[in-house]
């Protein structure tokens, strides 16, 4: 008596056949974008007075040093104190899901999106007026775009990352959204790409 043959895809997965966990590569990102982010903050403010613009491609490119107390690109000025208590949301809501991490691309989004969010909340908390109302440093102009900073552009990538890897459907685990056997296997047991 033959048995049939087993497919290698119903049998239970073993735990070395999962991607590792990417939460090491998560807060690596996360600490370098704190890190560049406060690196040219500090550099900016010694350098330049509030309002001083050092244009470096014409009118197109500049450096100038403002002081926000609204969101990302000057959004929500009034509200200083609401958007630090949303970025501490932020960065709790991924410090939750960095338990299921297993994709590098949403590692690299996160990681991102963190950085942002911390690098900014470092001036909410130690930049004047005060804590949880500190006015955030920004410094890059580019045309006709808001002045912004390091941060602000790690959480804008971060954040395109993020959607596109939902439209893909991508879960953290590296899996496609929904996925099931029946959805990996193509004709006649074959597995289709998973990537």
């Amino acid at each position: 008596m033959s048995s049939a043959p087993t497919e290698p895809d119903s049998a239970p997965e073993a735990p070395g056949d999962r991607p590792p966990k990417r939460i090491g590569m998560l807060v690596a990102i996360a600490v370098a974008i704190v890190l560049l982010d406060l690196v040219t903050k500090i550099v900016m403010v010694s350098w330049l007075a509030d309002g001083e613009r050092v244009p470096l491609i014409g009118d197109l490119v500049s450096f100038t040093l403002i002081r926000n107390p609204g969101a990302a690109f000057s959004f929500a000025t009034g509200m200083t104190w609401v958007l630090t208590l949303v970025a501490l949301a932020v960065v709790i809501g991924i410090a939750r899901f960095a338990r299921r991490l297993r994709s590098k691309g949403w590692a690299l989004a996160l990681g991102l999106v963190l950085g942002g969010a911390l690098g900014n909340l470092v001036d909410r908390f130690f930049r004047g007026p005060g804590p949880l109302q500190g006015h955030v440093v920004d410094f890059v102009s580019v045309g006709w775009f808001p002045v912004f900073n390091v941060a602000d552009s790690a959480i804008t990538i971060g954040g395109a990352l993020l959607v596109l890897l939902a439209l893909l459907g991508r879960d953290l685990d590296g899996t496609r959204a929904g996925a099931s056997t029946e959805d990996t296997e193509g004709p006649e047991g074959t597995e289709k790409d998973a990537a």
